[in-house]
């Protein structure tokens, strides 16, 4: 069907994960005249070893704010706890709200195979309430009226670009973000207080620039591609979401994407 208005949401588990694997993406698309959404479903309550709580959960609501500030994207606060995004009713009525609510043409998603649960729980969650958009009878919570907009979905690559029994992921689209790079790094440095929990818990003593290493891959799983940094993503099938097959990514960027064992889209 015919959708005016031009959306797109990008949704990750935790506050910065939208910033590791899609911010680029999100940049170039909020240039192009899109309206940017950003999200993460968990409040990140258990982000530190030294801080309350209390205390944690406001500094990763405010970094996460800070953050999509930078591109005036619309921030949805989160939904969950850490250890606690799983695939059930409750979480899903409220995600098919906010599904409802935004009417995004194109949603940003985590992959569907990654390290942690919280990551591919979210996604599965993304995907149902896109799919129930339009279910006059499935009730959303808050309560919102179905929309029948046709939806794309994309999910990006799985942190480190490895899943979680560490084989290499290979997108199906490339995003050239090689000059919106700046504005990514900006984003993710908000998120100031994740660089000692990294460093403590996982071992990524600079997070910046395990976010650039991990675009630089991406850009060069293409041989003949001579992009600094990339994006990668791979197109959910469409049925049940949108009426027709169609990239509207490649459509809104033109040659900024790239298909695996492709010329320019």
């Amino acid at each position: 069907m015919v959708h005016e208005k031009k959306t797109v949401l990008a949704i990750g588990a935790h506050p910065d994960d939208v910033e590791f694997n899609m911010a680029g993406t999100l940049v170039l698309l909020a240039q192009a005249g899109y309206e940017p959404h950003m999200m993460n479903v968990s409040r990140s309550n258990l982000d530190s070893n030294e801080l309350s709580e209390e205390e944690i959960t406001r500094i990763r609501r405010q970094e996460a704010e800070n953050s999509a500030r930078v591109i005036q994207a619309i921030y949805h606060p989160p939904i969950a706890d850490d250890l606690m995004i799983f695939y059930e009713n409750s979480l899903l009525r409220r995600l098919t709200a906010i599904v409802r609510e935004i009417q995004p043409t194109m949603v940003f998603l985590p992959s569907l195979n990654d390290y942690m649960e919280d990551h591919t729980n979210t996604a599965r969650l993304v995907i149902t309430a896109c799919f129930s958009r339009a279910m006059r009878h499935y009730i959303s919570v808050p309560p919102r009226d179905p929309t029948s907009q046709d939806v794309y979905l994309y999910h990006a690559q799985p942190h480190m670009n490895r899943d979680g029994m560490r084989v290499l992921v290979m997108p199906e689209l490339f995003v050239d973000i090689s000059n919106v790079m700046d504005t990514k790094l900006q984003m993710l440095g908000c998120h100031e207080s994740q660089r000692q929990w990294l460093d403590e818990t996982q071992g990524l003593d600079n997070y910046l620039e395990t976010m650039r290493q991990s675009n630089t891959e991406v850009a060069r799983m293409r041989a003949e591609c001579t992009w600094q940094y990339a994006e990668g993503f791979r197109q959910h099938h469409y049925v049940g979401f949108s009426a027709r097959d169609g990239n509207p990514l490649a459509d809104a960027l033109g040659d900024r994407v790239q298909r695996l064992g492709s010329m320019p889209l």
